[in-house]
C-alpha cells in the first residue's frame, strides 16, 4: 500500500463579516483540501490553511510522499521536516520559538495518512488513535459582534444572521445558536469594543442564560493594566478568560491576580512553549489546534502533558470545513482530559466540501462520522466550485485589517487596543 499521488486544492468559501481585534472577516475564507491516494485507489483526506505560504510548504513536501506507506508516520515526519525546515530528524528537540509552518504542513498530511489507515483497516479514525472515550464531543456557541453585510458586494446574498453590534443583538445571536444547535456553553469574541462594553454584553448573556458557562476572548487586545482594572467586573462571570494579553510573559503577570483560569491559543501554541508556560503558570487551559500543533497524535501528546502538569485541554477553531471538524471530533473523542467544550466556527459556514452536506451539531455536540477513517468523502462538484471561487475571489492571504479599513479608513490594529 504505497502512496502514488498527492493533491492539494485551495478553496474559498463564503464567510460573514465577523469582527475581531484585527478587523473584520473578508467575504471569502481560504482553506486547502489535501488528498493522498494509494495505488489501489484509496484516498485519505486532510484540510489546512489556504494562504500562499501554507500552499507553498505543502507543495514542497508533496514529492517526498510518493512511495511512502500510509502507516509510516515517522517517514512522513522526516519528509516534512526536510522540506519545511533544515533538519529531517523526527527526534530533534522542539525549538523554544516553535515552528508553526512545519507543524502545520505535518498536520495536514498526517490527518490524510490516518484517514488512509482507517480505510485500509476498516476502522474509524478514533480507533486508530487508541479508541474513543466518549460517543460525542461537546462544542461551544461562538458569538461574534458582526456587521449586517460586507462593505463590497461579494456576489452572494448577505447572511441571515443580521447585524450584531449591541447587547440584545448578541443575546439573540446566542439564543439562535442554542436553539438551532443545542450548545451548552457560550464564548464571546472580544477585543472589538471597549472592555466595559463587552463585559456588559456578558452580563446580558448571563441574565438570559443563567446556567451557561461563559468565556470571553479579547485576542490579546487588552493591556495588563486594563485587564487588572476590569478583573473585578469579570470575577464570577467566566468559566475562563482567554488571551486577554498578547505575550506569555504578560499572561503570566495576569495569572498572579486572575481568580479564574486563563486560556490560550495565542501564547502557548507549540511544544517548545510548554516549559516557560509552566514556569510562569501563565495558562491553565490550552486550546489545542491540530492544524498547527502538528496533527492529531500531537494533540493527544499535548493532552497527556496537560495531565502531567495540570492544565486543562480544549480546542481552538478558525473558519473551516467538515474535514477539519471530523478530524477534531475523532481526536476529541479519544482525549481523556478534554475538560471544556471545544470552539468551532462551523455554524457560521454555509458551504461544504464533503459529500452529504454539513455535519450535524446536535445537543451542542458532534459524533464522529460513521465509517472507516474520518468517515467523510469529498463532494467533487463542491470541491470544483469552491476551487473556482478561490481562483475568482482575488484573496490569497487573509487580511482582516484591510477589510476593516473599507468601513473605517483610520482603523488601527495595533495591540493592545485597550
Amino acid at each position: 500500500m504505497r502512496i502514488t499521488d498527492v493533491r492539494v486544492t485551495p478553496i474559498a468559501f463564503r464567510d460573514p463579516p465577523l469582527l475581531n481585534v484585527n478587523g473584520v472577516h473578508e467575504p471569502w475564507a481560504l482553506r486547502s483540501i489535501i488528498e493522498v491516494e494509494t495505488a489501489d485507489g484509496h484516498v485519505g483526506l486532510g484540510e489546512s490553511y489556504g494562504d500562499l505560504q501554507t500552499l507553498a510548504n505543502l507543495d514542497k513536501a508533496k514529492p517526498g510522499l510518493i512511495g511512502l506507506d500510509p502507516f509510516d508516520l515517522n517517514g512522513l515526519t522526516r519528509v516534512v521536516y526536510a522540506a519545511v525546515g533544515s533538519n529531517p530528524d523526527p527526534g530533534q528537540s522542539f525549538a523554544p520559538a516553535g515552528d508553526k509552518a512545519r507543524a502545520s504542513a505535518l498536520a495536514a498530511f498526517e490527518v490524510a495518512f490516518l484517514d488512509l489507515q482507517g480505510q485500509l483497516t476498516e476502522r474509524p479514525l478514533y480507533d486508530i488513535l487508541g479508541g474513543k472515550l466518549r460517543d460525542k464531543v461537546p462544542y461551544s456557541a461562538y458569538l461574534f459582534y458582526k456587521f449586517g453585510r460586507h462593505k463590497d458586494d461579494p456576489g452572494y446574498p448577505a447572511d441571515d444572521w443580521g447585524e450584531a453590534l449591541g447587547h440584545e443583538q448578541m443575546v439573540e445571536q446566542a439564543r439562535r445558536m442554542i436553539t438551532e444547535f443545542g450548545f451548552g456553553s457560550i464564548k464571546l469574541k472580544a477585543g472589538v469594543f471597549e472592555p466595559e462594553f463587552e463585559i456588559e454584553t456578558l452580563r446580558h448573556l448571563r441574565k438570559a442564560f443563567p446556567d451557561y458557562p461563559l468565556r470571553i476572548d479579547p485576542n490579546g487586545g487588552w493591556s495588563v493594566e486594563t485587564t487588572r482594572r476590569v478583573m473585578p467586573q469579570l470575577t464570577g462571570l467566566l468559566e475562563y478568560l482567554e488571551d486577554p494579553t498578547r505575550t506569555l510573559a504578560e499572561m503570566g503577570e495576569v495569572a498572579t491576580f486572575a481568580p479564574m483560569p486563563l486560556a490560550t491559543n495565542m501564547v502557548t501554541i507549540a511544544f517548545g512553549h510548554i516549559p516557560e508556560t509552566i514556569r510562569l503558570n501563565a495558562v491553565q487551559v490550552v486550546l489545542s489546534d491540530h492544524h498547527y500543533w502538528g496533527g492529531l497524535r500531537a494533540t493527544q501528546h499535548l493532552a497527556h502533558l496537560g495531565r502531567v502538569f495540570g492544565f486543562g485541554i480544549s480546542m481552538h477553531s478558525n473558519s473551516h470545513m467538515g474535514i477539519s471538524l471530523a478530524a477534531m471530533t475523532h481526536v476529541g473523542a479519544t482525549i481523556p482530559n478534554l475538560a471544556y467544550a471545544c470552539d468551532t466556527h462551523y455554524p457560521w459556514q454555509v458551504e461544504e466540501v464533503i459529500a452529504g452536506g454539513k455535519l450535524k451539531i446536535e445537543d451542542g455536540s458532534v459524533a464522529p462520522p460513521e465509517g472507516p477513517g474520518l468517515g467523510v468523502q469529498l463532494d467533487r462538484a463542491a470541491l470544483a466550485q469552491l476551487h473556482r471561487q478561490y481562483l475568482d475571489c482575488g484573496i490569497r492571504v487573509r487580511d482582516d485589517t484591510k477589510e476593516m479599513r473599507k468601513y473605517y479608513p483610520d482603523f488601527n490594529p495595533k495591540k493592545p487596543r485597550f
